[in-house]
């Protein structure tokens, strides 16, 4: 079953058991996927589809702090259940260790020393960690790694 197959179970699913929060995100999803299809006159497959998925978590993610930083209890335990949702759908993620190790090997192969050449690690480390690791945790061990630090 492909995961656009695989959302809309989810959808009819959420929509049976009466699972607004399941049932908006799901449809949140499927209509960035639609959005993306009519804009780009393309067909997504199973990995452009987790591309929109990772975009929406990203989103959801940085609205976080302003949430805590607000205090809206309410709005931080529905976005704190919407990214559960939204990592259903992704592959399992890499652990810090995990990348940390992808991240040396980068380094390693590129022979990159300073963190001028950030771009060349990253370049062979997004690929291996796309859809499975947030990419700002990644840049940041890069940098870190890079730096000494």
């Amino acid at each position: 079953m492909s995961l656009k197959e695989q959302l809309f179970a989810d959808l009819k699913t959420a929509m049976k058991e009466k699972d607004t929060l399941k049932k908006d995100t799901v449809q949140l999803i499927r209509s960035g996927i639609l959005q993306y299809e009519k804009d780009n006159k393309v067909e997504l497959d199973d990995e452009g589809v987790l591309d929109i998925i990772s975009k929406q978590l990203k989103s959801r993610r940085d609205s976080l702090p302003d949430y805590i930083k607000s205090g809206r209890e309410d709005l931080i335990e529905k976005l704190n259940k919407e990214i559960e949702i939204l990592l259903s759908y992704l592959p399992e993620q890499l652990s810090e260790d995990e990348i940390a190790k992808i991240v040396e090997e980068a380094i390693a192969e590129t022979g990159a020393a300073s963190v001028k050449e950030m771009g060349k690690v990253m370049g062979i480390v997004n690929p291996k960690v796309k859809g499975r690791a947030d990419m700002k945790v990644v840049g940041a061990l890069v940098k870190k790694l890079l730096t000494g630090k």
